[in-house]
């Protein structure tokens, strides 16, 4: 009689978690995770544009006396390259990760 009983217990109690099992699966299968940013693309547009007129003044500053031109318009390529970067860098690490 105990062992019936024990037998009884363990089917009940085995089926149970057999018809738990695809209900939990399916409810972690519709939510995906998904990485959230907050607009890094207008960061980078500003940091390049930042980088250009600081990177113009450098250049403008270290260029010779005959080619304060070139040295700004180069130091504003370079500039404007790096800024970009590193604020499309630095935009990136405020991104995470969400359940949808």
């Amino acid at each position: 009689m105990r062992n019936k009983l024990t037998a009884t217990i363990a089917i009940a109690a085995s089926s149970v978690a057999l018809a738990a099992a695809p209900i939990a699966a399916q409810a972690r299968h519709h939510q995906q995770r998904v990485l959230v940013c907050k607009n890094v693309r207008h960061a980078a547009n500003k940091g390049m544009v930042i980088g250009a007129v600081g990177g113009g003044l450098l250049g403008h500053t270290i260029a010779g006396h005959g080619d304060k031109t070139g040295g700004t318009l180069i130091g504003a390529g370079v500039g404007a390259v790096a800024g970009h970067q590193i604020a499309k860098h630095n935009a990136q690490k405020k991104c995470h990760y969400e359940y949808r």
